[in-house]
């Protein structure tokens, strides 16, 4: 039943999907002379999207019969998306004016892609995650292939687009299944059916769901799109790939998890703690070897999203806030370091994506060596720095759950993963300098840059609002 209170609960994805609407005729009319005007649009309907949070939570939390879920946890996590989004924007120009002409469809694909994960973190039934899951996907394959004239890219977004339709397969019928062995498509009816025990084919069908859920994360072991596509796709794009639909999909797993799942918990909760030591363990060997700078912010992602894991694992308020918290700390972090991936560039201003180009850095931009040190150290998660204390939420929330070896198994890998983070500090500030990079940096890409390493430095100042924000949001599902 459509009234106006669920219009309300859905005011963000409407705002969205007008603000695209709009900016697409305006492209399709004005053409690529558009694309500043629309980049700058594109931004202030986010803005506007991110506002209209409040009214959508006070008119949910259920709308559309159950299909959709406008609570605080939903809030939350599309504050995130949006963020992140609007500055996978922001940075796009500079980019796409040295390597050819800044189109005005690049903004539009990421608001799409916005509606998209909206609809994910909101979903309360299998069809709305299914609709929310594509429709973010379809705007993403596009993004991910969008220097046409460019072989890696065009190849980044084949091999994302084939993988996706696969995992896209195996989700579809992990929720076949569910509905089929527990006769319903909305969270609370799964749960329902689940509170009575668990069946073969519930069993296999929540297998399925998540291993879908698992690609959509890039969790070991399906995550072999992730370097491919981080280390092909334009740089802008891989920013936004490493941050928005990264909560979009690692909140959708939780609210899945949690609210579809949890009377299933001890049977689900063995698998997130595979996935997440698997993720930790091989995202912090793989790294290892890399010398593409971007390849390795992939295995960091892999590694980042096992590390994430562990909070859900725990099933608790506490590993829901934890994990929450965590992804909050993990977009600040990717969005600035790619940041100063950005400022990679030759004395002709092409891009350069090697780790050892970083060599000597240190004497020659001395704030960006700086600034790409923080945001390796808070990776790392070395104290005082806040990627510490993302780090130190879900442990501590695995201990108190009871999975103190789980805790035990990621305190370890994370000292393997500070390997490959201080191998680049140590390339900037103690190798012999290379040819030096361009000598200026874009504004744009100098205010989020400096503003993400400000956050990284006093970070804890910012405890109270972020702890109060992600327990509400962790509250509201259970």
């Amino acid at each position: 039943m459509i009234d106006s209170a669920s219009l309300l609960a859905v005011m963000p994805e409407l705002v969205l999907s007008a603000g695209a609407l709009i900016l697409l005729l305006v492209a399709a009319y004005g053409g690529d002379a558009t694309a500043r005007i629309i980049n700058w649009l594109s931004v202030l309907t986010l803005l506007v999207a991110g506002l209209t949070l409040s009214v959508s939570v006070a008119n949910g939390p259920v709308a559309f019969d159950g299909l959709v879920q406008a609570d605080s946890f939903s809030a939350f996590a599309k504050a995130l998306i949006y963020a992140a989004a609007a500055a996978a924007i922001l940075l796009a120009p500079r980019y796409f004016l040295t390597d050819g002409v800044l189109r005005p469809e690049y903004p539009i694909l990421i608001l799409f892609s916005s509606i998209g994960m909206g609809m994910m973190v909101s979903a309360g039934d299998l069809l709305t995650l299914y609709v929310g899951l594509e429709m973010q996907s379809l705007a993403a394959y596009v993004l991910a292939s969008f220097m046409r004239q460019d072989e890696r890219s065009s190849e980044a977004g084949l091999k994302y687009f084939v993988l996706g339709s696969l995992a896209s397969g195996i989700l579809l019928y992990g929720t076949s299944l569910l509905y089929g062995f527990t006769g319903s498509t909305a969270f609370e009816g799964i749960a329902i059916a689940l509170g009575d025990g668990v069946s073969k084919g519930e069993l296999f069908g929540m297998v399925f769901l998540l291993a879908g859920l698992a690609f959509k994360m890039s969790a070991v072991p399906f995550h072999m799109w992730t370097p491919d596509v981080y280390e092909g796709a334009p740089t802008p794009v891989t920013t936004f790939f490493g941050s928005a639909p990264k909560v979009a999909a690692m909140a959708l797993t939780i609210r899945v998890a949690i609210e579809a799942l949890g009377p299933a918990g001890l049977d689900w909760q063995q698998i997130v703690i595979f996935v997440a030591l698997a993720s930790i363990i091989f995202g912090a060997v793989a790294a290892i070897g890399q010398t593409n700078i971007k390849r390795l912010m992939a295995y960091s992602s892999i590694n980042n999203v096992g590390f994430a894991l562990i909070g859900l694992a725990a099933a608790t308020p506490a590993g829901v806030a934890a994990t929450m918290s965590y992804m909050a700390i993990y977009v600040v972090m990717t969005i600035g370091a790619f940041a100063c991936i950005l400022q990679m560039r030759d004395a002709d201003g092409r891009p350069i994506e090697s780790i050892a180009s970083l060599a000597g850095l240190s004497h020659s931009r001395k704030g960006l060596a700086a600034a790409l040190a923080i945001f390796m150290f808070s990776m790392a998660g070395i104290p005082p720095l806040f990627g510490f204390w993302a780090k130190f939420l879900v442990f501590d929330a695995a201990v108190a759950s009871g999975l103190t070896a789980l805790a035990a198994v990621g305190i370890a890998a994370s000292v393997i993963g500070a390997y490959y983070y201080l191998k680049i500090i140590k390339t900037m500030y103690f190798d012999e300098p290379a040819a030096a990079y361009e000598a200026r940096g874009g504004m744009v890409e100098n205010i989020i840059l400096t503003a993400c390493a400000v956050v990284m430095l006093v970070g804890y100042l910012l405890n109270p609002a972020l702890d109060q924000a992600s327990a509400a949001a962790a509250a509201s599902l259970f």
